[in-house]
């Protein structure tokens, strides 16, 4: 007798990641193991076993960080279906590997969801796409759709919170756990009924991840650049969960004021470092990727970029680099 073969689905615990799946699991649903963790996490494929015969999901995490733990579920005779959109680094050749992945800087994995679904569920990939700050992309999506420029608001709203919620050095730092807010989403094939409620507790629910999200965007608000030229500025945030929450969000919000700058936002860690965000500027969206590597624990994509931990003593260096990556 032989074990039955399982499903896990391994997701980043951001919009993109949750609203990716979210789309999947309206289009075929399973009864699977759920894997995700705080933003950051993205080494999540170390925490699937894998037995022949299993069927794992990945979706919004990088190939790049994972393909040690990849390697090993092929070779244990694992299915692996992966969506991404980050640096992949050299994508194996494997008859279990089904990959679809592009770096390209105007799309994200539920973008890529939603084309490999054939518009299914394309109000998710909406989300999910603002929700990772690519506010062209999820406009030219929300257009071919019959929906009330009220209703993309909303959509708008919800991927930026639903994306500030993944924000934190831990799950305690969370309004609520990527895995229960997931489940909490993926009964809705349509999120605007969410949004508005179709019962109390999921009113409360949104209202609870909007007021937590202006609030915390009200302090951020209050904190003066500690660097600041033509082509870059820095921020830095203090080490308490308000700030770890709203750094993504924060650093999305300032490249949309000011298009034509690139943005660092440093969150001060208990150990002295820093946990860095950078976004490209949004009329350049390139670069960012490469210069978050230039750290020891650095990786993102293109336009949007991170530093796990960044050494205080690196911190003059970052910031020159920031400038060069940048200069005019």
């Amino acid at each position: 007798m032989t074990d039955t073969p399982q499903y896990f689905d391994v997701f980043n615990g951001d919009a993109d990641g949750i609203c990716a799946l979210i789309q999947l699991r309206n289009s075929e649903p399973r009864d699977s193991t759920l894997v995700t963790g705080v933003k950051r996490d993205i080494a999540l494929l170390k925490q699937v076993a894998g037995r022949r015969g299993d069927e794992i999901t990945v979706l919004d995490i990088s190939m790049d960080k994972n393909k040690d733990d990849l390697a090993r579920l092929l070779e244990n005779d694992c299915s692996v279906f992966y969506v991404d959109h980050h640096f992949p680094g050299e994508i194996p050749t494997h008859s279990r590997l089904n990959s679809l992945i592009n770096e390209a800087p105007d799309t994200c994995t539920s973008i890529l969801v939603n084309g490999h679904l054939k518009g299914q569920f394309s109000l998710w990939a909406i989300v999910g796409a603002f929700g990772d700050n690519l506010k062209k992309s999820a406009q030219a999506l929300a257009a071919q759709e019959d929906i009330s420029a009220d209703d993309i608001d909303l959509l708008e709203k919800l991927g930026i919170y639903i994306n500030y919620n993944g924000y934190g050095s831990d799950l305690s730092d969370l309004h609520f756990t990527p895995e229960a807010l997931y489940r909490k989403l993926v009964s809705y094939s349509n999120p605007l009924d969410f949004i508005r409620g179709t019962e109390e507790s999921d009113n409360r629910d949104f209202q609870k991840l909007e007021n937590g999200y202006l609030q915390d965007m009200a302090a951020a608000e209050k904190i003066a650049p500690t660097h600041a030229s033509a082509q870059s500025a820095v921020f830095t945030l203090p080490n308490e969960k308000w700030a770890r929450r709203v750094s993504g969000v924060y650093s999305n919000d300032l490249a949309n004021q000011n298009p034509d700058r690139a943005h660092a936002v440093l969150t001060e860690k208990a150990n002295g470092n820093y946990l860095v965000s950078v976004r490209a500027p949004i009329n350049n969206k390139i670069g960012a990727v490469d210069l978050c590597r230039q750290f020891p624990t650095g990786g993102g994509r293109a336009a949007a970029a991170g530093i796990n931990d960044l050494p205080a003593e690196s911190l003059t260096a970052f910031i020159e680099a920031l400038e060069i990556a940048y200069a005019k």
